[in-house]
């Protein structure tokens, strides 16, 4: 599977361009000169410490060339509408090297990564960086852990508020960006806030408009690569269900071995047979290569390369509940309002035990309440089309997750499209054409034309 380690896997649902598109280029690639060193007085230090709500925690070592690290907490309302609900602390990480550059505001959708990578804009811009951990994730949790107040309005309150604070310090351009759940939050931001930046360049980001039509994802499920590749994708599900008596056997000893459960999704038979519906999903979401279709086990494969290879491509310690349990904040916005997608079922008739089973419900404890809202994600793509402004979508023609892609309008806006790439993708892995559209933009907005 294209060589992604498990951590990588466990990022992935809608999942995880997370650290969004890191490249490699110099930092002065676009701009013609490069960053200055970062300054290494304390002057920077001062001026963070004499931010309203801001509290470094540290200054780490390892840091990107020019720059210097900071992670920071930033303490935030707990309901933006209501001072009364409290505060909890926001995990911010920073990468300065120059309140006179351009800062990119870089929306995880997840927990926050403390090491030091550059996004993709931040290093074409040779600018400062603004991580932020996404409410309800790593250590960004509210005390009474109530999930109400875990909304795409909340967050995007979040984010504003961050811009706000943070202007006071960076005055020049502001660039947003994330990758797939990460660049969803990143648009519903500028949807609730079109003016706190300049521009938004969003890697994979999912669209789901309407939770009640999958058709958009079967469709692509149903016809990316070949009839063949498709196939032997379906038949190797098919032997795994097959095998399902000994292969959860293995699953729930190694799983019992590294002390954990399947309290959440509640059995280890059930936990195997999402793992094995959504195969199809994560094989070209994280793969698709020539050589990740070679490996796919042929009618030969042992129960053993049968488990290898689930596990490479599904990730099989996403549903026991040490991992699990991380990810209650995400499955719990898909099921209240970024809704979830299905996947085709008909060739595994016969070999299927749980009902419902991939819906978000079954990775949420059933005493936190799910109730959809089926306005919100209407409304988000409505304002994408009709009034959103300085968005840029970079998505692989091969990513499942982008089947219903976000449409921009005409507000100085595209969607540009990496042929033959997954959910992994680039403004660099662009056609030559697009690519140099793509920067021009992004450094149009930025002021560095």
């Amino acid at each position: 599977m294209h060589l992604w380690t498990r951590r990588r896997l466990l990022l992935s649902t809608a999942s995880a361009a997370g650290l969004a598109a890191m490249a490699s280029a110099p930092a002065h690639a676009l701009t013609g000169t490069p960053p200055a060193p970062a300054a290494t007085d304390d002057d920077i230090v001062r001026r963070l410490g004499s931010l309203p709500g801001v509290r470094i925690v540290e200054e780490r070592p390892d840091t990107a060339p020019g720059h210097r690290f900071f992670v920071l907490g930033l303490r935030q309302p707990v309901d933006h509408t209501d001072p009364s609900a409290g505060t909890f602390e926001q995990r911010l990480t920073l990468l300065h090297t120059s309140a006179e550059r351009p800062t990119v505001l870089f929306t995880t959708g997840y927990g926050a990564s403390l090491t030091s990578r550059l996004t993709e804009p931040t290093v074409l811009l040779g600018g400062n960086q603004l991580q932020v951990e996404h409410r309800y994730f790593g250590t960004s949790r509210p005390s009474a852990h109530d999930y109400s107040h875990l909304t795409i309005r909340q967050a995007a309150d979040d984010h504003h508020r961050i811009v706000r604070t943070f202007r006071r310090l960076y005055r020049g351009a502001w660039i947003s960006t994330g990758g797939s759940k990460g660049g969803m939050a990143s648009v519903y931001h500028r949807r609730f806030h079109p003016h706190d930046v300049d521009g938004t360049v969003a890697y994979a980001a999912p669209n789901n408009v309407d939770d009640r039509d999958d058709s958009a994802y079967l469709r692509f499920l149903e016809t990316v690569g070949t009839a063949a590749d498709r196939e032997a994708i379906r038949t190797a599900q098919r032997r795994l269900l097959l095998h399902r008596a000994e292969l959860v056997a293995r699953y729930e000893a190694g799983t019992t071995a590294a002390g954990d459960t399947f309290r959440i999704v509640g059995s280890a038979d059930k936990a195997f047979e999402i793992a094995v519906l959504r195969v199809p999903f994560m094989f070209w979401q994280n793969g698709g290569s020539a050589a990740d279709l070679a490996a796919v086990p042929g009618p030969d494969a042992t129960a053993d390369q049968l488990y290898t290879w689930l596990d490479d491509t599904a990730g099989l310690a996403l549903y026991a509940d040490a991992i699990a349990r991380v990810y209650i904040p995400y499955w719990y916005q898909l099921g209240t309002e970024m809704g979830y997608l299905d996947v085709p079922t008909a060739h595994l008739d016969g070999l299927l035990r749980h009902p419902g089973a991939i819906e978000p419900r079954s990775f949420v404890p059933r005493d936190i309440p799910l109730r959809f809202d089926p306005d919100a994600m209407p409304d988000i793509d409505r304002w994408v089309r009709r009034s959103g402004t300085r968005l840029l979508f970079v998505n692989g023609t091969q990513d499942p997750s982008t089947a219903e892609p976000f449409p921009p309008g005409r507000h100085d806006s595209r969607v540009l499209w990496v042929p033959g790439a997954n959910h992994h993708t680039t403004i660099a892995d662009l056609p030559t054409a697009d690519r140099t559209e793509a920067t021009a933009m992004l450094t149009r907005w930025a002021g560095r034309a």
